[in-house]
C-alpha cells in the first residue's frame, strides 16, 4: 500500500511537472515518466495485459512520436 500511494504521489509529481516545463524535450520526458508509473500501477492492480500495453504504447511508441515531431521543427530558443 505504501508502494501505491509513493507512486500515485510521484505520478502526480510528474504530471505537474510536465505542465509547468517551458522546454518542450523535458515536460515529454516528464509524461513519459507519468505513463510509466500508470504501467507500473496497472500492474500492480492485477491487471498485467493493460500494464504492457501502456508500458509498450504509452511510454515507448508516443514518446519517441513526440521526440521526433519536436526534433523537426524548429526550436523556440535557437
Amino acid at each position: 500500500m505504501i508502494i501505491v500511494t509513493f507512486l500515485v504521489v510521484m505520478m502526480l509529481i510528474s504530471a505537474i511537472c510536465a505542465c509547468v516545463f517551458k522546454d518542450l524535450l523535458n515536460a515529454v520526458i516528464a509524461s513519459s515518466i507519468v505513463s510509466l508509473i500508470t504501467a507500473i500501477l496497472f500492474y500492480f492492480l492485477q491487471a498485467p495485459d493493460v500494464a504492457m500495453a501502456e508500458a509498450s504504447i504509452g511510454t515507448a511508441l508516443v514518446i519517441v512520436i513526440f521526440i521526433i515531431a519536436i526534433r523537426r521543427t524548429k526550436r523556440y530558443e535557437e
